[in-house]
Parts: structure tokens; sequence; C-alpha cells
């Protein structure tokens, strides 16, 4: 980025945020793009690329942000207070935290507003620390992983601090490093100091970093610094005391249980009162405790029992962290507890009544649950993975790449390869009996090797690079796998600078041929699907004369606790550090990877919220997007996939459940019986283990079907028999508006969907749409005088043939394989796979629309008003919808009523879809959309966890292809 380009930045950024105003959030691209070419011609900077800059202020003035939703609970010793008071405070840290980010991280003017009013809502959800008395809350803020909860909690911190909060201690995971990097971030945000490089001494210069450069008044303590040792210790607490009217005090320590301890012992010693058991604690200092990531070590794991009262065992003696937090909670007359987290249903797991009379009550969110939207420049699961919601059916970004060398066979049990899925500490990766990597993870350190020259190419040159090696969790191995790249990277490097003479293998057309037909077509697609953001699809020759230099930048980190190695990221903010890091569980959680470009992941994890922890390539990629890569195995790509789309089901429960006034407490029961259970279960718990299900407001699909043709017959014969025996009781089918050739039948009795369940073969690969579970419900829903009337409704598609099932004739519709890999060689060997494994899998069966066929014109239009809310409160960058979604059309449909959907597919196609016998059979696949009704009544079946993964393994024995749901 040369000075012409900083200056023309700089000038047109204030020129358009005069232009903002509370009523006008973003700016338009034409609006943008005028005061940019203003402003080089006033400048005279004809050497400034305009529609690079352009698109870098897109991203300023039209990022959009929804607002937060909110669950609140109990309100003891709470009354909103911030609205009436928020003018008399002085808001001296948070103001030069706003002015930092705007200024020095270039944060985007909407961004900015939503975080000020985001922060704003969670600190009045605290209790005022001015009011007198004893007070306790407990909340939880969920975020998305990589979307900025550190920049909330900071925001929340200097608020918290300006508002009077006196001793501010965040809980910062369980390795040196990332509770390096916490402090860090909060000396730049909070402190304004380096406290490390800063004497004790009252006459002793400061080392101002980040907000304490823009303002170095507000003054706050801190007794833990940013390096390796900077923990809280026993030799430095009686140095501190709590002052009522002094500075706020910070602690940023690991949820390691003997700083805990030194932190209890430090409090204990302070405490100026005690209560009728002689137990001390500390009045009038109110405490605020940030847990980062507080599903991961805070949660007690230990079962609690309870008595026929549903009062909780008070011998039950909690697990060593989660015991010292609720400690040091209850020696505090005056405390709030704040957990962050990307995935909150450990926490939501937490009995609400867990108490115990030394520790007080466990750390469940009573008080609150805050959910923080992401804005529309984040890069998050869905967006990686697609998604097969109803109003965002998208496939995913074209940036994953596919493993399968990593092992002799993808076989559970597989103990052969460089990193089969089975191995110990003692494994040495070989490939093919060499001590090399395989082909794989060769291509993708090139990959990383290009991407950083096209960033060095783009003017990014001082930008950090991370590429992302985390293929085991024994550090042993993980030094063997560094070593293997050293070697590698060490020959790359040489080969680039002297070249390969006249071999035939020749690096430099290695990387030319990967650069033109992977990363240029890459370029062309992402950049079509991402809007707001400048990413050209560069040519070779822009390339090239950076590959030397960016080869030779690059390094190799064992980031473990044994290697002692550091992502020192501050140390090159001048110069930006090109990184290779490989690494197991400190990599998994929190820690952030600046500039992170390329990922080979091969770890699996049974545990579903760990899994979406360890994807570290979500978040913003401004600029160098259609750079990134992720190579994992077709399986983690599935798993991925299913456990964001589950996420998303239950934030929008969370949405709904906000918009309803509901509570903490009634989420997690929906949490407890949401089918989504059913998938996550099987990666979570043990087998045998027995849970709740309720389909209230679900859609339950089949998208795995049958190629035989027996089960094939069977199903279609179960749907011949449900529409004959619907025709005979004297229903007559009618046309839908819209789609004249599909039929509906209504006021259909139950009895009859129960039928066809009983009859319908599911697909051993389904996880949601079990036939047994689902007439299970409907026959309990019944009972209850629900579900008594159905619509049933036969799609007729496009397809030239047609078949005829009870008295009328549908056409065909087509549905595509739904393939996870983007190379065509592993698409064939997938699609081979499938089909050895008696498996059609397709992507969606329903049409979104389809779900209105039983609806009024009204019940419609409320729908539509419903979701065009939602959309209004958090739009996630999409288009205003002009149909309503899935939830909000079973929101509307009244709780007597079912949908039970048909779909005809046909199996010809030019992969076949069935086996070569069954061509002259429909697939029949269903849908069910259940109304929403009162969740929290409604009826629940008992489903069984046939758990697999007894082995920390995450794929069953006879599996050797992706899976469906």
């Amino acid at each position: 980025m040369n000075e012409n380009y900083k200056a023309v930045r700089t000038i047109a950024h204030v020129k358009l945020q005069r232009q903002l105003s509370d009523e006008l959030v973003s700016l338009t691209s034409q609006q943008i793009r005028r005061e940019v070419e203003t402003t080089v011609h006033f400048v005279q900077a004809d050497d400034v690329d305009i529609d690079a800059l352009v698109a870098d202020l897109e991203a300023s003035f039209q990022t959009v942000i929804g607002r937060e939703r909110l669950l609140s609970g109990d309100s003891d010793g709470y009354d909103p207070w911030l609205g009436n008071s928020k003018g008399s405070i002085p808001w001296r840290f948070w103001d030069r935290y706003e002015q930092f980010l705007e200024r020095e991280k270039r944060w985007p003017a909407a961004t900015l507003r939503r975080l000020d009013d985001s922060t704003d809502r969670a600190l009045g959800l605290l209790t005022d620390p001015n009011r007198p008395g004893a007070w306790d809350r407990r909340g939880l803020v969920m975020g998305h992983v990589q979307s900025g909860k550190t920049s909330h909690y900071v925001g929340l911190i200097c608020k918290a601090a300006d508002a009077g909060y006196k001793l501010i201690i965040v809980l910062a995971g369980f390795h040196k490093s990332l509770r390096s990097q916490t402090q860090i971030r909060l000396e730049e945000g909070f402190l304004g100091y380096d406290r490390g490089a800063t004497s004790t001494s009252p006459e002793a210069p400061i080392k101002l970093v980040g907000a304490g450069l823009v303002d170095p008044a507000p003054k706050a303590d801190s007794i833990t610094t940013r390096a390796d040792n900077g923990d809280f210790k026993r030799q430095v607490e009686k140095h501190f005391a709590v002052n009522p009217g002094g500075h706020p005090l910070l602690f940023v320590v690991k949820k390691n249980n003997s700083v805990l301890r030194n932190l209890l012992s430090w409090v204990t010693w302070a405490a100026d009162k005690r209560d009728e058991a002689g137990n001390p604690y500390l009045t009038g200092v109110p405490l605020l405790v940030v847990d980062d990531e507080a599903d991961q070590g805070s949660i007690d794991t230990q079962r609690q029992e309870y008595d026929e009262t549903g009062r909780a065992d008070p011998d039950h003696n909690p697990t060593a962290i989660n015991k010292s937090i609720r400690r040091l909670l209850h020696l505090f007359d005056q405390s709030a507890y704040v957990g962050y987290t990307a995935t909150p249903f450990a926490n939501i797991f937490i009995h609400e009544k867990n108490e115990t009379p030394s520790e007080g009550t466990d750390l469940f969110p009573r008080s609150f649950i805050l959910s923080l939207p992401s804005p529309s420049n984040y890069v998050g699961p869905e967006r990686v993975f697609g998604s097969r919601r109803d109003d965002d059916d998208s496939l995913g970004l074209p940036i994953i790449r596919t493993v399968t060398d990593h092992a002799d066979s993808l076989m559970l049990g597989e103990r052969s390869g460089w990193m089969p899925p089975k191995h110990d500490k003692l494994h040495e990766p070989r490939y093919e009996g060499g001590d090399s990597v395989p082909p794989s993870l060769r291509e993708a350190v090139l990959a990383f090797v290009l991407s950083v020259a096209a960033r060095v190419a783009r003017g990014q040159s001082t930008e950090h690079n991370s590429m992302l090696v985390h293929v085991t969790r024994f550090t042993l191995v993980q030094k063997q796998v560094a070593e293997q790249i050293r070697v590698l990277l060490a020959e790359t490097k040489r080969r680039i600078r002297l070249g390969d003479g006249d071999s035939p293998n020749q690096l430099h057309h290695e990387l030319r041929q990967l650069w033109d037909a992977d990363f240029a077509p890459t370029s062309r697609q992402v950049g079509q699907a991402i809007q707001g953001q400048y990413l050209p699809v560069q040519d070779w020759s822009e390339i090239h004369p950076h590959i030397g230099e960016a080869a030779q930048s690059i390094s190799v980190r064992e980031i473990n606790g044994m290697a002692g190695e550091v992502l020192d990221y501050i140390e090159h903010s001048s110069t930006g550090l090109n990184v290779i890091a490989v690494g197991g569980d400190k990599l998994s959680r929190g820690l952030t990877l600046e500039g992170l470009s390329v990922s080979y992941f091969l770890r699996a994890s049974r545990m579903y919220d760990t899994l979406m922890q360890m994807g570290r390539w979500f978040g913003y990629r401004p600029g160098y997007l259609d750079l990134c890569r992720l190579y994992t195995t077709p399986e983690m790509k599935e798993w991925f996939a299913h456990i964001s789309e589950a996420s998303e089901e239950l934030r929008d429960d969370f949405d709904r459940m906000a918009a309803s006034g509901q509570t903490p407490r009634d989420f997690g029961h929906r949490v407890r019986s949401h089918p989504m259970m059913m998938v996550t279960s099987q990666v979570k718990m043990r087998t045998g283990k027995q849970i709740n299900i309720t389909f209230a407001g679900d859609m339950s699909e089949t998208v795995n079907f049958w190629r035989d043709r027996v089960r094939l017959g069977a199903n279609w014969q179960a749907g011949r028999h449900l529409i004959e025996e619907i025709e005979r009781s004297g229903i007559l089918s009618d046309s839908v508006k819209g789609s004249s050739a599909s039929r509906r039948w209504q006021g259909v009795a139950s009895s009859h969907i129960l039928d066809f369940l009983v009859a319908y073969q599911e697909h051993e690969a389904s996880r949601k749409v079990k036939t047994a579970l689902l007439a299970d419900y409907i026959a309990a829903e019944n009972e209850r005088g629900l579900l008594r009337e159905w619509t049933v409704f036969l799609a007729s598609g496009s397809h030239s043939q047609s078949c005829e099932i009870g008295s009328v004739s549908v056409q065909l519709a087509e549905r595509a394989w739904h393939l996870t890999s983007s190379d065509v060689r592993d698409r064939e060997r997938e699609l081979e796979s499938y089909q050895e494994a008696n498996h059609y899998r397709i992507r969606r069966l329903v049409s979104p629309t389809d779900e209105l066929v039983d609806l009024s014109t009204p019940q419609r239009k409320r729908a539509l008003d419903q979701t065009q809310n939602a959309w209004q409160e958090d739009p996630k960058g999409r288009d205003k919808p002009k149909i309503p979604s899935g939830p909000e059309i079973r929101a509307v449909r009244p709780a007597t009523q079912g949908l039970l959907l048909l779909y005809v597919l046909s199996g010809n196609g030019r992969h076949a879809k069935v086996e070569a016998d069954a061509l002259d059979i429909p697939v029949l696949g269903f849908g069910i959309s259940f109304p929403t009704g009162n969740v929290a009544t409604a009826s629940k079946v008992q489903f069984v966890v046939n758990n697999v993964y007894q082995q920390q393994e995450l794929f069953g024995p006879n599996l050797s292809g992706p899976h469906g749901t």
C-alpha cells in the first residue's frame, strides 16, 4: 500500500464518515466511488487503484450488522439503570477504545456503531456497580467462531470500568499463548500500556500502546503481563490491594486451578467481612468476571444428584475449575459473571438449580443470554460450507480441497499411512515408507507460498500471513510433522532461488500450473459470490516476480506446550509475519492466527462444539478471501456442514424465543429437545444414552435414498398406498395456485400419515429423519388433540417423464447428486463410494415455497411480515425477503395441522442415481413440516443414541465415504 493510496483513503474516509447519520448507516457504491475519484483528482494521485480503494471503503461503509437478540431471566438484585445514568458517566476508557478501533484498526463505521450499541446493551444487563447492597448477575454472550467476541468484551470492560466496576478478571483459556494474546488485546484496548515493560515505580516512564497512544489519561492497574510467565503469581499477590476508590484493577489469568487458587488466596487475604459461618468475603468492590470460551473448562462435568423436590445435593463436589470460579464469585457481595462463547450448548445444559453452600450457585446464565449478530463481511461456517436453510440454500465457497492421501484408507480402524485416523504418541508419520509429507500437504504448502506472493502483488506486503497444520493432538508427532515441513520448505526455497536446471520436474512450472488451474478460476468464482470485496483475478505474470520473496519470508513454528515457539505477530507488525503453524489443542480454541489463508486439517473430535471451535479459518478475510484454502477430508467437511446447520437452527430458535420474551431456562429446555440433537449427540454422548426429542417447528426431509430395487420399490408402494387410501376415504385432490400440475389433499386423517411412516424405509445414513420417531411424535400429539388434520401435497416436477399415483399423474422431479469435493477426480471417487454404499444423496428435497400450500392468505401475510421483521433485526447482508421463511411458516400454522410433502424423483441422469435394474422405479422422498405451537409443552419422544465414536474417532467402522443427515 503506497503513500498516495494511504493519503487518498484517509481523506475519502473522513469525507464519507461525515455523510453518515443515525438514519443513514451505509453508503452506496456510487457515493463511495464519486468521493474517491474527487479525492484522487484533488491530490493528483494518478497511481492509486480506484477500483481497489472503492472496494476497500465499501467494506467500511457498506457493512451490514443486525441487532443482538436477548433472553432475559431472573431480576434479583437488578433494575434497568443505564438509560438514566448514561449521560452522567465519563466514558473515558470507551471513548479512547472507540477512537483506537477507528483510527488504528480501521473499523467500518457501521461496525463501530453496532459495537457501541451492543456493549451498551450488555453493560445495561449487569447491575449498576454503584447500587448498594449485595447482588449477583450471571449472563452469557453468544458470538460466532472468530467473529470478534474479544473486541466485544474489551469494549464491555472499558464501559464497565467507566461505570464503576473496580475489579475485572478475565479467564483466558488453558494455554499460556492464549492468555498472553488476550493480555495484549486488553493492554491495547483497555489498559493503554504494556504492563510488562512498565515499572511499578511512579517515576518510571510508561510504554504506551494501542488506545493509550490515543489518550494516556484514563488509568487502570494490572497485576498480570503479556509475558509467557505473566500470569498471576503468589509472589506478587500481597503487593496489590483492592481500593474501592482507586483505579480499576485487571487480571488476565489462565483457567488453571493453581492460578485460580492463588487468586482465591489473594481475595481471601483482602476480604474485609465474614459471614455468620465465619467465611470471609469482600464488600463494596464490584467484580466483573469475563469468561472467554466459557464452555471450555468452566463447566462442572460431575454428575449432581437432586432430591424429590428438585433440590440439589449440598454435598456435591464440583470439578476443580468450576469450583474455583464459583468460589471466587461467592467471595464478593457484588459480582457479575459474563461468559463468552460461540458454542454455548454446554453452558445451556447446566442445571439451573445447581448450588452448593461453599461455591454458591452454578454458572447457568440465569440472568440473560445475549446473541451477537455477525457482520455481513464475516466469513462463517455457512459461507464456507454452504447452507441448506430455507432462506439461504447456498453451496458454500469453492475454497475446500479434499485430502485422501493421509492414510492408507479412510476406515475408522486404519493404522497405516502418514497420519491414519488411529495413531498414538509414538506414531512416526511416513508417506509410502519415506520421511516426507503426502502430496496433499505439499500442495497446501505451495498454495501458501502462492497466497503470500499474491498478497504482495496486491499491495498487502506488510500484512501477516498464516498457515495452519492441525493433524494430531500428540506433541511428539507434531514435532516430526513440523520437521518434515521445514525440510520441504527449505527444498522449495532452494529450488525457487536456484532453479531446477534441466530436470523435467520444474517447480516454477508446477507453481504456475497450480495458479492457473486453481487460484485464477477460484478468484473469479469467489469474486462473483462475495460482494463488497475487491478480489482481482491476477495473471501469473503478476505473481511470478514475488514468488522468491514470498517463499524466503516463510518460517515454520511448533505451537504446543513443549516446543516453546510463539506466534510473535506484534514484533513483526511493521513487516508482517509469514508463518506455518503446526500444532494441536493450542490452536483449537481462542488463539487467533493473523492472516490465516491456508489450513490443513485432519484432526477428529467426538465433541461437536469442540469441532466447531477448531475452525480457525472462520473470521474476516478482507482482500484475500479468494486466496484462502481449506485442505481436509470429505468426512470432516460433511461434519462441519452438519454442525454448522444445527447451530444455525438453534440460533433461529433463539431469535424466535427472544422475540416472544422467553427466558434462558426456556432456551435450555429447547436445546435439550431439538431434533439436531439426533445429529450432535452422535459426537458427544455415549452409546445407549437416551435423549428426549420434539419435532415442534421442525422440517424433516429425506435427503438420503437407497439405490436398490427392493427398498425403492417398497417406498414407492408406501406412497401409492397412502394416496389410494386417502382417495378411498372420499377426499379428492385439488391444484395449488402457482403449481397447477401439483396436487393437494386436505383434511387427511393422521392415521394415513402414520401408516405411511411405518411402511417407508429411510436410508441408514439418515440422522434426522427417523420414521419411527416421527410416527411416535405424531401419535403422542394426537393424544393431546393436535396434529390430527393433515394436508398431503404431491409436487410435480419438470422432468419429461411422468408417473401415476392414485388417480393423478405428475411429472418427476430432478435432484442432483450432492457431492462435497471440488476437484473433478475427487468427485468421481466420492460418487463411486456412494454408489458402492447403496446411497444416493441430494442437497435438499423440499422447495421452500411448497411449505405454503396449506396456509390461508392471511396466514401467508403474517408469516411474511414476521420473516421481514426478523430480517430487519439481522439482515446478514441479504436482500429483503419476498417469501416467508420456513420457520415463520411453521410458526403460523395451527398446532392441529400437519403438512406432508411428497416428491417423486427421477433415478436417471448422467451419473446413475439408482442401480441399473431399478431405473423404472421412481425415487420417493418426503418432507414433514410440523407446526411450532408451544414448544415448551410439545410432546417428547425418546431417541437412543447409537454412538459409534467410542474410540475418540468420528466415523463408523464400515464407512469409507461421507454420510448424510
